[in-house]
């Protein structure tokens, strides 16, 4: 399809006639600009987009692995730390009795065995089957407390052991309980009961090394806040974000926070306990190294846009000038080729015309005049001078035909050329006199400017006032009484001379001026020959010069002729 678009334009550049039309040039031009664009731009667009979204890919993954990974360890790290505190309190409720875990004596030393050994627990007590606490060991007065109604009482009963998430209790401070069941052999069971301070997961939370405005904290799956977080609240609120899906491994989202900050949340489910474990990291401050290079990436992109843009454009244009003023050549050597072809066969045919036509002529000249000396030998009689009337008009007939012939001669350059050094003021001047009479009639201003510093040329006097003379009597024709015509010499360069004829008549239409030179072409119907500026055309060229006309109807033409100083050969050997 786009090679249909441009292949139609280039296709009848060298044979349609609005080959040289500007509007035809603009419209290529636009073509090949918006093609090369496309060629240009959308393998560039195409690599931009690539590099982009890769660009983008890799640096949310240089930023999210390390997040995943820290997140994941620290998840792994309180993990092992419950874990450890679970398997003590499994320990101690499997190595000792009942009886001995009732002496409050023992279970104070094997407490300070336990927080000398495991850093977290608070306090430490033993409950019995009914939920009474038997013994405890503690900073609070809590033996004796009934906790069968409790649903931690029933869950432990059930699985054997039990984690809490974080609450406040009796205590009214949060803290995470522990219980382990033991049954003995005798199928008497206790429960034995120990808590652990929060503070021990803000620890290790705080050891993650997060940057200034990360924040990490534990929540439970009720989106309850199990830790403190600065920026979504104290423990025990409700979580402002929606808890991610489930996932054991430590995976990363992208998301937006109730505050509308967007930020990668990373987190990963404790497989044993109801904790979630997430980390949030604002994206702006994190990605503010890509939004840099993205704007430079831009201005860099957009600029080289305009350049190709730029370049394209102008290539384009330098190009087509030159195609377009190779096809104006083109076209006016083909005209001068047709012009000349034409006037080659309409020269040969007027120079055998003029041949078969000069015999005839010739001896109806001679017995004419032989008429005339025998009526002027005669005595006068009636009718006398009638005859010598007819007779005078047959020989100014004959004299007419021989001029006509003449020219057809001179147009089919049967004329003798002789070359010799004038000046062309003089030629000029000595033409237009003949008109002046014709001119002073109609009241026409026929001026003259010519150069006093002109310079003399090699050329052939008669025929320059042959074509003086048809440019003259052609803008006599083309004006209207009291109209103008200014005649102008110049030197054009040290090797040629011109002169100009301008008149203010009623002009020429572009279609005339594409025919003016042509043989018989004329637009005075009936009074013209249509011989005159083609033998002009002709004898300007026989004499290796250059004519040209300006003209615009209703304000006037001008007609320019350019001479060689020094003949051509091609004159000179005319002439010899």
């Amino acid at each position: 399809m786009l090679g249909d678009i441009f292949t139609r334009h280039f296709k009848d550049l060298h044979t349609s006639e609005d080959s040289i039309s500007p509007e035809r040039y603009e419209t290529l031009k636009r073509k090949i600009v918006g093609l090369m664009a496309v060629v240009t731009l959308v393998p560039l667009l195409l690599m931009a987009l690539i590099n982009f979204t890769e660009f983008q890919a890799t640096m949310s993954r240089e930023v999210q692995n390390p997040l995943r990974v820290i997140l994941g360890k620290t998840r792994n790290s309180i993990d092992l730390f419950l874990a450890e505190r679970v398997s003590t309190v499994a320990f101690i409720a499997q190595a000792y009795s009942f009886q001995d875990l009732s002496s409050e004596r023992d279970l104070a030393r094997i407490f300070r065995v336990m927080r000398k050994e495991f850093e977290g627990f608070m306090d430490l007590g033993l409950i019995d089957s009914k939920g009474h606490q038997v013994s405890y060991v503690g900073p609070y007065d809590l033996k004796g407390r009934d906790y069968s109604g409790q649903e931690w009482f029933a869950q432990v009963q059930a699985n054997g052991k039990y984690v809490s998430d974080v609450f406040l209790g009796y205590r009214n401070l949060p803290h995470v309980v522990i219980c382990v069941q033991h049954v003995a052999e005798s199928g008497e069971s206790w429960i034995l009961r120990a808590t652990l301070d929060t503070r021990q997961f803000e620890k290790i939370i705080s050891a993650m090394g997060l940057e200034p405005g990360s924040d990490a904290f534990l929540v439970n799956r009720k989106g309850i806040l199990q830790t403190s977080s600065y920026l979504y609240g104290n423990v025990l609120q409700p979580c402002p974000l929606p808890l991610p899906p489930v996932s054991y491994e430590a995976s990363v989202i992208s998301t937006t926070d109730p505050s509308g900050r967007d930020i990668y949340l990373s987190y990963a489910y404790f497989p044993n306990t109801d904790f979630v474990l997430m980390a949030a990291k604002p994206r702006l401050g994190v990605l503010t190294a890509w939004y840099n290079l993205r704007g430079d990436l831009l201005i860099i992109f957009l600029a080289g846009v305009v350049a190709t843009f730029f370049v394209v454009s102008r290539f384009t244009g330098l190009l087509l000038v030159r195609m377009r003023e190779s096809e104006e050549r083109r076209a006016l050597a083909f005209r001068q080729v047709e012009h000349a072809q034409k006037l080659s066969s309409i020269g040969r045919l007027a120079a055998g015309v003029a041949h078969e036509i000069n015999n005839p002529l010739a001896i109806i000249n001679e017995k004419a005049g032989l008429m005339k000396d025998l009526l002027a030998l005669q005595e006068d009689y009636p009718g006398k001078s009638k005859f010598l009337r007819q007779v005078e008009a047959i020989i100014s007939a004959v004299e007419r035909c021989r001029g006509i012939t003449h020219r057809m001669l001179g147009f089919a350059r049967r004329m003798d050329v002789k070359i010799e050094a004038l000046s062309l003021n003089e030629v000029i001047s000595e033409t237009s006199s003949f008109l002046q009479r014709e001119a002073e009639s109609r009241n026409v201003t026929l001026s003259l400017e010519l150069d006093p510093e002109l310079s003399r040329i090699e050329s052939d006097r008669g025929q320059l006032q042959q074509v003086i003379l048809n440019i003259l009597n052609n803008a006599l024709a083309a004006i209207p009484d009291r109209g103008t015509i200014a005649v102008r010499t110049w030197n054009q360069g040290s090797e040629h001379v011109g002169f100009s004829i301008q008149d203010n008549g009623c002009g020429m239409s572009d279609d005339t001026l594409k025919c003016i030179f042509e043989p018989f072409f004329t637009t005075k119907r009936g009074k013209g020959t249509g011989l005159g500026l083609s033998i002009t055309y002709g004898i300007i060229k026989r004499l290796g010069g250059e004519v040209s006309v300006q003209s615009q109807e209703q304000v006037g033409s001008t007609f320019t002729v350019l001479l060689p100083v020094m003949a051509p050969p091609t004159a000179a050997v005319e002439a010899a």
